[in-house]
């Protein structure tokens, strides 16, 4: 491998990378993650097709998006994936926004399922991790919150734009500008590397120690499906996914005959607030020798309370309902940002670029069918959610606790 001297007058990019990550998760997450939520109610308003046909092109979009991602590290050998992954999404979010037959939606979402997830969190990973050793944790904090971000800025956006425009011109606006914007950061960022730009991981030179690898683990030969490592960490973070994003999808509507609709959907905002409060804390003060695993699970354990909460409350006290949604808020973030860390410690450099595109393709392939049994549980009553969510987390937790190895 080529060394290039460390400029002593050039300030490190990697900082600017990781800015530029944060607005490619604003996009990557506001448009195909929260997006299609107000896009099922947008063609069902437009259309008349029923809910449970247009929920199905919702799960199509997040099982291409899985299929995709567990071999995105073979994509990301061609220049440009970032760029045409926006391209993708674009084209399918007009798609959904002028579909006039089953099938037409069917195939945006296909497009769409197949172009946001090069914008989603391996994407987020990969591109980190090239620049990021020692201070990925922090580095990964700041970027994944652009996907809390996204949140908060695109579904009001889109709201105010379907009002005023159409859907089908909102779309337009928004696929236009996203293309605009990712094909920019991909010239002026993604398309850099340390090695191209003289610099280390870091910015720290091989002298300096700092970007030596964490971990010391053998690199896998073998099957990842034998591997126990892998097994606990798949089946903790996709768990995990699968009962927030349960729980998430019919909590305001439970919320809003307590709150009504304006406090509510404060009261969501809020839980985002919480996200980003508790990764940016994480990734800044978590020690770099830290059990990760110990970690996951002690924030699982915060939701699990803020679940339990919400059970005790039956959401009638406002009070307990508020604190319960901001200590299920405060994990959200991190059950996206850690199960990549307790990778980057527990298995070779080589290996991290195939377990976490892989792990991240379970949770999602998973949880594209939590709101539908959510939804199932909730015929019985409100309160099994809370039962079911608090106990799909205390399953992550068994699994991310199974998984520990012996510290010397």
């Amino acid at each position: 491998m080529t060394s290039y001297p460390q400029s002593r007058t050039t300030a490190f990019f990697g900082w600017h990378v990781v800015a530029a990550t944060f607005v490619l998760a604003v996009f990557g997450w506001g448009v195909g993650f929260y997006g299609p939520p107000i896009y099922l109610q947008m063609v069902v308003q437009r259309t008349g097709w029923s809910v449970a046909l247009v929920s199905a092109a919702v799960t199509l979009h997040f099982l291409v998006g899985a299929v995709v991602v567990a071999n995105l590290p073979r994509l990301y050998r061609l220049a440009g994936v970032t760029t045409a992954g926006a391209v993708l999404l674009a084209i399918g979010v007009v798609g959904w926004s002028i579909a006039s037959r089953p099938w037409n939606l069917f195939a945006a979402a296909v497009l769409s399922g197949a172009g946001w997830v090069a914008m989603g969190a391996a994407a987020v990973n990969a591109i980190i991790a090239l620049w990021f050793v020692q201070r990925r944790p922090a580095a990964l904090s700041m970027a994944y919150n652009g996907a809390s971000v996204g949140g908060v800025v695109f579904s009001p956006l889109w709201v105010m734009l379907i009002a005023a425009s159409g859907f089908a011109q909102a779309a337009v606006i928004v696929g236009i500008s996203m293309v605009l914007v990712v094909g920019a950061l991909s010239v002026v960022a993604f398309s850099k590397s340390p090695d191209a730009l003289g610099q280390y991981p870091d910015g720290v030179g091989p002298q300096g120690g700092e970007s030596a690898p964490l971990s010391a683990a053998p690199t896998v030969r073998a099957s990842l499906w034998r591997d126990r490592r892998f097994l606990t960490l798949a089946v903790g973070m996709a768990a995990g996914l699968f009962a927030q994003i349960g729980l998430l999808a019919h909590l305001f509507s439970i919320m809003v005959p307590v709150f009504g609709p304006q406090a509510a959907g404060l009261l969501m905002g809020g839980a985002t607030v919480a996200a980003i409060v508790g990764r940016t804390a994480l990734g800044w003060l978590m020690p770099a020798s830290a059990d990760r695993r110990l970690i996951a699970s002690a924030s699982y354990g915060v939701q699990i309370l803020g679940s339990l909460l919400l059970l005790a409350t039956d959401a009638g006290s406002p009070a307990g309902a508020v604190i319960g949604i901001l200590l299920f808020g405060l994990g959200i973030g991190n059950a996206t940002s850690l199960p990549p860390l307790i990778a980057q410690v527990e298995f070779a450099k080589s290996d991290v670029s195939r377990v976490v595109p892989v792990i991240v393709a379970i949770s999602q392939a998973t949880y594209a069918f939590a709101p539908a049994l959510f939804g199932i549980a909730r015929t019985i009553s409100d309160p099994v959610l809370f039962i079911m969510a608090a106990a799909v987390q205390c399953l992550a937790v068994v699994a991310f606790l199974a998984g520990r190895q012996r510290r010397p």
